[in-house]
Formats: C-alpha cells, structure tokens, sequence
C-alpha cells in the first residue's frame, strides 16, 4: 500500500475532528453534519464509534462558552422521544450491514443539504409556536435514532428548535445543551454489548472499542482547538459564503457513501 494513502484516512479523521469543535462553537453549523459522512468515508462503520467520545468532548468545551443561556424547556420536552429513539437505535445498529449504513447516512447528508437550502424559507413561513410534549416527543424520537445510527440529529433538531424564533444565543445554546445530553445518554449504550449484558435494548456488538479509542485518541486535541477558533470566528465573520462551501462538500460525501454503497445490488 503506498505509504502516503495510507496516512489519508487520519487526515480525514483529524479534520472531522477540527470540525466537530469548529460547529460546536457556533461558526459553520453545517459542518457538524459533514463529519459523520468525511470519517466514514475515511472509516466505514467504525467511525460512528470515533467520533461519540469526541462530540462529548466538543459538547463539554461548548458549554462553557453558552453556559446557562439555554432553554431547558426544549430538552424535557424532547426527552422521552429521545430516549426511546435511542434505545431502537441501538438494537437496530448491528443489523445492518456496512454498504446500509453508507447510504442511510448518505441519504441524511442530502437531506441535510436539502432542509438547510430551504431554511430560510422556513423560517420566513413558520408560525411561532409553544413547545411541548405532543410536539417534542416525535421529534425527539427521530433526533434519537438519527442521532444513534449516524450523529446526524441535527436537522430533526433545527425543525423543531426554528420555529420558536429564539435569537442566535439562545439557539445556539439551547442545542449544545440538547446534543450534551443526547450523546451522554449514547455512551453507555456505545460502550457494552448482549456478550456482557444479555437485555434486548443492547447493541449485539460495542460500537465504542479500544480500537474507536487509540483512533479518537490522536484527533483529541483538535476538538478543543476547533472550538476555540469556531468561537473567535462567530465573532469576527459572517457564514453565508462559508455555508456555500460546506454544503457542497456535504452533497459530495453523501453522493459518495450513496454510490459506495452499491444500493441497486440490493434488489
């Protein structure tokens, strides 16, 4: 193999990583979509093990800088949904294959692309509305089992989140505090497999092993470093072009992990 392609999969993996911190922050939200697909196509399915310990990380770090400027409301109202979405998640996790996991998160980068090109309609077109349990148990399931089968929860939670017409902070805090806890609640569950605990609601392999750790390990330091240079760049630029930018690289590695996934062989 030669030497230099071989290096080219941590590459991927450590620019997924800045990323992480970079979205986190608050600059290039749709980056945080673009690093699930870019470290599976580095990866395969072993990535969505990498990356969990590392989006706990970026989520610890952003905390700190939207510290008590959420709304906990959404949280509680989410929570049943999300736990149960979870719970399905993982259970379902070790029955698909490599080439079904490529192209459901392939199909969610594209459909990420597609709700953010539309958001600004939705957001014009919206009608204000008071979060509860009738609306937020639903969406809390879909952000749950999106989240668990490819971190990809964050358009499930935009939709829900937009409408409430918060401002920028609020927004922006309210959705770190809502990913802290979903990925909180994913560990354990990433961590232990049916051979340690035989319960049905176990993924039938661990989905977090040594392995996803000594790789996460060497890209640690970057999630801190993205989240530092995301916030000094919220402050100083806009996103709208950089947005731009980061959807095309999202279609291409959703188009990829959909061809890579030979999906017409299926049938």
């Amino acid at each position: 193999m030669n030497i230099e392609y071989s290096y080219l999969p941590y590459l991927m993996a450590a620019l997924g990583s800045f990323f992480i911190g970079l979205s986190k922050a608050g600059f290039g939200g749709g980056l945080g979509m673009l690093v699930t697909p870019l470290c599976v196509v580095a990866f395969g399915p072993k990535a969505i093990g990498i990356l969990l310990p590392l989006l706990c990380v970026g989520d610890a770090f952003s905390m700190y800088f939207y510290w008590k400027k959420w709304e906990v409301k959404n949280f509680w109202f989410l929570l049943p949904g999300v736990l149960v979405g979870i719970l399905l998640g993982v259970q379902l996790f070790g029955r698909f294959s490599a080439s079904h996991l490529n192209f459901l998160i392939g199909c969610l980068a594209l459909f990420f692309v597609g709700f953010q090109v539309c958001r600004k309609y939705i957001v014009q077109h919206a009608r204000v509305f008071t979060p509860s349990y009738s609306s937020g148990v639903p969406y809390g399931f879909f952000a749950g089992l999106t989240s668990t089968f490819a971190h990809g929860a964050g358009p499930v939670v935009t939709m829900y989140l937009l409408p409430q017409k918060m401002n920028k902070e609020v927004y922006m805090a309210t959705t770190i505090f809502i990913f802290t806890f979903i990925n909180i609640f994913k560990l354990p569950f990433f961590c232990i497999d049916q051979s340690l605990i035989n319960l049905p609601f176990i993924a039938p392999k661990a989905i977090i092993t040594a392995e996803t750790l000594r790789i996460g390990l060497y890209c640690l330091p970057l999630v801190p470093l993205g989240v530092w240079v995301g916030v000094w760049l919220n402050r100083k630029f806009s996103e709208a072009h950089f947005f731009k930018i980061i959807y095309v690289l999202v279609t291409l590695a959703g188009a990829d992990l959909i061809w890579n996934s030979r999906f017409w062989e299926w049938f």
